[in-house]
């Protein structure tokens, strides 16, 4: 039986990256359907298949006996269970302590930073000044992406070594530090470069910049839409 994932756009969507760019990434086949998060008719889609009536949802299997799941966090963690092959957490207890932990913090955390710094693919790279709140968000990431990558990450470029969830839920970041041009150590730098680096990244980027829809309210330059 098929997995469906249930999207929104793309050049916006950071909850619907997390499980996409996870599962593309770990080479776990499935289909996406993909609603405008503007769509008049998108809560009443959701609501069919999403408690929140939001994105993403994720589908697995056909009818009545079909398992559906939302939210971005708790879709990465029926995948690793589902395919523990794709070792979406670290093997390491301690080290799968940790990266459960901070993509915790990131799905209930950094508010000011997604407000100042909405997602925003075709937006050319431009710096938005942060507030002091959104500094404080900064230095957080920063510190705990240096802090994952010199504790775990000897076997690979990722937070911990290879891809996993703990990326995954942080991959919408380097994409907001990457198009408000947001100062990081070396660290940090050399992480977003080997996220953005991957094929998933790619495909879900030209994706983006071909989408027709424009939502004022993700657009900071507004009534101007930058586009690259």
């Amino acid at each position: 039986m098929a997995l469906t994932l249930v999207i929104g756009n793309k050049n916006y969507s950071s909850w619907s990256f997390r499980p996409w760019i996870a599962m593309k990434a770990a080479g776990i086949a499935f289909d996406e359907v993909v609603i405008s998060l503007n769509a008049p008719d998108f809560k009443q889609r959701l609501s069919k298949i999403s408690g929140t009536g939001k994105v993403p949802a994720l589908v697995d299997g056909d009818g009545g006996n079909a398992v559906q799941v939302w939210e971005s966090l708790a879709i990465l963690e029926y995948l690793a269970e589902k395919f523990p092959a794709a070792r979406l957490w670290p093997a390491d207890p301690a080290a799968r302590a940790h990266a459960r932990a901070i993509a915790s913090e990131m799905h209930a955390g950094f508010v000011p930073l997604r407000r100042l710094y909405p997602m925003n693919l075709w937006r050319p790279v431009k710096p938005r000044e942060p507030t002091p709140e959104v500094l404080a968000n900064i230095q957080r990431i920063d510190a705990m992406w240096t802090d994952c990558r010199a504790r775990f990450g000897a076997g690979g470029p990722f937070l911990f070594g290879t891809f996993g969830a703990a990326d995954a839920m942080y991959a919408p970041v380097v994409s907001r530090f990457h198009t408000y041009a947001v100062e990081v150590g070396g660290a940090a730098r050399a992480y977003m470069a080997a996220v953005m680096a991957l094929p998933a990244w790619a495909e879900w980027t030209a994706a983006a910049l071909q989408e027709p829809w424009v939502l004022p309210e993700d657009e900071v330059d507004w009534p101007t839409v930058l586009r690259v």
